[in-house]
């Protein structure tokens, strides 16, 4: 038995979907009868699934956790041949943050909760529990490794990492997400000042509980959270823009809000001055 069909089934035997790596870090092309996928191959398809040729020849749809489907013939070549195992995070409910080179590190070390890391060939791995769609370059040298992708594993000593593992955050789910498109200016009409300065929303409960409100949409998104803290950014300043009733620590509180769903700094007060320019406050 090779040593990588031995670190295979090791794999398999922990609920981890292994498969075999060609010189290069890439998987096996298609066999015969898939050629050109002929055959409708799992990569061609939408959703994530096993591949169903007796042969591990589609890529991250070939790893399987089913020791008689990697101790079969079909696959007795590949792992001869084999140069390294790869693993699909996602059938394990895993997700990799992929770290290229030392700014990504930094930037992960100042940014993402720590979690289990594993040391590779430029940069380090990140493991999260918790699956996800992968996505590449969402930051420079940053890639997502989880459904319907492969990450290699880095062998005895350096594939299992070190630290424990976290859940997979919000943030790094924010990392796949498509920015809103740019905000179109909308009819609103914005209470104005009273005469006496006196601020027309009658008590100041009305405010706070347009606060709280507020906090609590933003902290109920689902998806989407970008369009949500902005829309949720617009609502108030459309209500209490111009009435000089809201403070500093209002803005702040709308801000921790969004920040805990993964906002960042920088998409906040981005998101802010949108609103008010769209209003024109």
């Amino acid at each position: 038995m090779s040593e990588h069909l031995r670190t295979a089934l090791h794999l398999a035997a922990h609920g981890v979907p292994p498969l075999p790596l060609r010189a290069g870090k890439v998987p096996f092309g298609n066999c015969p009868a898939c050629a050109k996928n002929a055959c409708g191959g799992r990569p061609n398809m939408k959703t994530p699934g096993p591949c169903t040729c007796p042969a591990p020849c589609h890529g991250w749809a070939a790893a399987t956790t089913d020791p008689n489907v990697l101790n079969s013939t079909p696959w007795a070549r590949a792992w001869g041949e084999a140069a390294g195992v790869a693993y699909h995070p996602g059938g394990a409910g895993l997700t990799v943050v992929d770290l290229d080179n030392a700014e990504a590190i930094a930037w992960a070390r100042a940014n993402l909760p720590a979690t289990r890391t594993v040391p590779t060939t430029r940069g380090e791995h990140w493991l999260y529990q918790g699956a996800m769609q992968s996505a590449n370059a969402v930051r420079p040298g940053v890639d997502i490794k989880s459904t319907m992708a492969y990450a290699r594993w880095l062998g005895p000593g350096t594939g299992s990492g070190t630290g424990t593992m976290a859940d997979l955050p919000y943030v790094v789910r924010a990392l796949t997400a498509k920015e809103p498109a740019p905000a179109r200016p909308v009819a609103v009409t914005v209470p104005a000042s009273s005469a006496s300065g006196v601020c027309p929303h009658r008590t100041p409960t009305y405010l706070e509980r347009g606060i709280a409100m507020a906090e609590q949409r933003i902290t109920e998104a689902r998806e989407a959270v970008h369009t949500t803290v902005y829309r949720t950014f617009l609502a108030v300043l459309s209500t209490h823009g111009r009435c000089g009733c809201l403070t500093d620590a209002h803005i702040a509180r709308l801000f921790t809000a969004a920040q805990t769903k993964g906002e960042s700094p920088r998409h906040c007060t981005d998101a802010w001055t949108n609103a008010r320019t769209t209003l024109g406050v």
